[in-house]
Formats: C-alpha cells, structure tokens, sequence
C-alpha cells in the first residue's frame, strides 16, 4: 500500500507518531499507577480500585471499533487532538477534587483519550509504512511503548514519594499537554483520510474468518493477563507494605524486559512461525504469574517481572502486525479498531472480576488464576488452522 502522499513527508510523520505515543502513553502509565495508589491511601478496597481501573477502558471498549472506522475518512489530526486535551484534563481533576468520584472521571476520561490516539496512532504508522518496513516500524512503536511502561511507572512512583499525591496528579498532567503541543504544531504531517472509505460489512467479515476469531482471543488474553499483572502489582505490593518507588521499580524491570526482547522481533518473525511466538509468550506468562505470590522482596519480584516481561512483549505488537496484514486495503483503521475493542472488553471486566476475587480470597488466586488463563491462551495459540488471506498491496 503506498504510504507517499501529498503534504506530508512519510518519515517525519512516523516519528511524530513515535513522539506522540512516548508522551501519551506515559501519561497512561504513570496515571493508573498515581490513581490506583491514590484510592488505596485514602481507603479503597481491591473491588473498588478494580472498578477504576475497567473505567480506564470502558470508553476504549465502546469506541476503538467506530473511531478505527472515523480515522480511514477523516485522517488523524483532529482525533489526536481531542485525545490529548482528555488525556491532561483527566488528571487535572483529582488535582483540584480530592475524592473518589474525580478518580473515577479521571480514569473515564483517560479511557476516552485512549480510544482515540491508540487506533490512530497504530492506523497511521500502518498506512506511512511500505510492506517491506512495516515489520520494524511496528516494532519501533512497539518499543516506544515498552519504553513508556519503563518511564510511566518511574515517574510516577517518584512523584508519589517526593511530591504527595495530589501533586503527582498535576506531574501526570503535563505529558498529555505536550502531545496536544506536538499535535498543533505539527499534526498536517498525518496522511490524510479517505471521505469514501467502506465501514462497517469489512469488518463484520473479518471477524467471520475462523483463524481472526482465534488471533482476537488471543489478542484479548495477551492484553487482559499484561494489565492485570501490570494493574494487581501496585496493589500486592501495597499489601506487604512496598514504597511507590519500589513498585515502580518492579513494573519498570517488565517494561526493560519488553523493550530488550522487542528489538528482536523483526528477526524472530523471519525465523518463527507467528502462531508458535505467540504460544511461547504465553508460556512464559504462565510461569511468571505463578511465581508471584511466592516472594515478597522487591529484587525477587523485579526479576519475575522482568522474566514475565520477556514473554509477553513480543506479543502485543505481534497481534497488531498480523491483524493489520489480514486487514482489507482502506479498512485497517476499522479492523483495529475492532482488535482494541475485544482488547479493552476484557480490560472492562478483568479488573472488576478479578478485584472482586482479591477481596475475596486475597492476591495470590488472582495471579494463580491468571497464569491458568495464560495456559488457554497457549492452548489456543496452538490450534492448526489456515492463515487467513491478506488484501493488501
């Protein structure tokens, strides 16, 4: 598919995206941590902490499919432009209003902006690569975002520990105003949208195919056991009386681990068939959920981090690039769309469930749990099938 096109230089407008996702991203990530931490100091208990973070992707979940469907006919500027402004007002709340509610249209707001710059920013570097590079530009967005869950808690913890809460709220804010900066400044790099793209039958078809359904599943249990793991650290850290930086540390050993294996991803994917990747990472994720209810050193549970990180990220970016390769030419944004869809479905309702099974019975059934839901993605991962045809030039 020709990524060339008048007005806008193909490269300049990658690494815009690049930058773009950096701030946005790290604002998501240094977000949850800042509100998750937050609601606990002042009282929350797992379930309702597990209600905050699905509200981090119920927008996501209502929308990613027709917002995919709006960035193919109206490009991406203008949607990157109301995602940044949601994304620093949302933290702008609990700044000024220290109480629960506010986190929660924190949390609904970041979930807004999420629908909106994640799809577009995954459909423009689609639509700005040549099919030979679009396996490295993938991957370089993909370490991008490895590097935010490496920065996003980090900053965060750090905030928390040398600021207070409420102004690591206000610190949280500011990534999110520098990608609305960016995007003024420069957002007609973004390649244009087609007014006459097809929606809707295109991707009706797409999940009709027996080997998409599988690869959504997939798709869905690589991003439900990666949040949670990432979302239920900060808690069982709390619960055995860790720093905020400590946790950050923790999470931020994943991220390292995430951004190291990425930077081999064209590779294996030349030498490695993408349904065994996959099932490999799942394996992996398995054995990391496993083993953390069984240490309560911070060392001990970097590593485990760090080890889980490994696994599992190859496997976002490698769900995106196969998804994309399957999608019929002038529908990408929809099909990924309907891809973060499922994802953010089970990014809804894992965190309620699962915060409702901590109350319960504690932490280590929720890692338990989910390193059995790990196991069926594995299973999954390995069902013979067909690879589904791609429509694309």
């Amino acid at each position: 598919m020709s990524s060339a096109g008048v007005g806008y230089t193909p490269r300049v407008a990658i690494h815009l995206c690049l930058a773009l996702t950096f701030f946005l991203f790290t604002g998501f990530g240094a977000a949850r941590i800042v509100l998750t931490l937050y609601a606990l100091e002042l009282g929350a208990p797992a379930s309702v902490v597990g209600a905050l973070g699905a509200l981090f992707y119920l927008f996501a979940l209502l929308l990613s499919w027709p917002v995919g469907a709006l960035v193919d006919r109206v490009g991406g500027r203008r949607l990157m432009i109301f995602a940044a402004a949601c994304s620093t007002g949302a933290m702008l709340l609990p700044y000024f209003i220290r109480a629960l509610p506010a986190f929660y249209a924190a949390a609904a707001l970041w979930g807004l902006a999420l629908a909106f710059f994640h799809v577009t920013l995954q459909n423009t570097i689609g639509l700005l690569s040549k099919p030979e590079a679009r396996a490295r530009n993938f991957s370089n967005f993909s370490l991008m975002g490895a590097t935010t869950n490496f920065v996003g808690p980090l900053f965060a913890g750090a905030c928390i520990d040398h600021l207070g809460y409420t102004l690591a709220c206000l610190m949280t804010a500011a990534p999110g105003g520098v990608a609305f900066l960016l995007v003024l400044a420069w957002g007609r790099l973004f390649p244009p949208g087609n007014p006459h793209a097809t929606h809707g039958i295109g991707s009706l078809n797409t999940l009709a195919e027996r080997q998409v359904q599988l690869m959504l599943a997939t798709s869905a249990l690589v991003q439900l056991g990666t949040d949670l793991f990432q979302f239920f650290i900060p808690i069982y850290g709390h619960s055995i009386g860790m720093s905020a930086s400590a946790i950050g540390v923790i999470l931020a050993a994943f991220a390292v681990a995430s951004f190291v294996v990425r930077l081999f991803l064209p590779r294996l994917m030349k030498q490695v068939a993408g349904d065994k990747l996959l099932a490999s990472t799942f394996y992996l994720g398995m054995i990391a959920f496993a083993l953390v209810p069984l240490f309560t050193h911070p060392v001990a549970l970097a590593a485990v981090s760090f080890f889980f990180g490994l696994g599992m990220g190859i496997s976002m970016p490698l769900t995106v690039i196969l998804m994309y390769e399957r999608t019929v030419q002038g529908r990408a944004g929809q099909t990924l769309g309907l891809r973060l869809s499922a994802n953010n479905l089970v990014r809804v309702v894992g965190p309620v469930v699962f915060g409702a099974v901590g109350s319960a019975f504690g932490m280590p059934p929720v890692f338990w749990l989910n390193g059995a839901m790990m196991l069926i993605g594995a299973l999954l991962s390995r069902i013979p099938g067909e690879r589904a045809s791609a429509v694309r030039e």
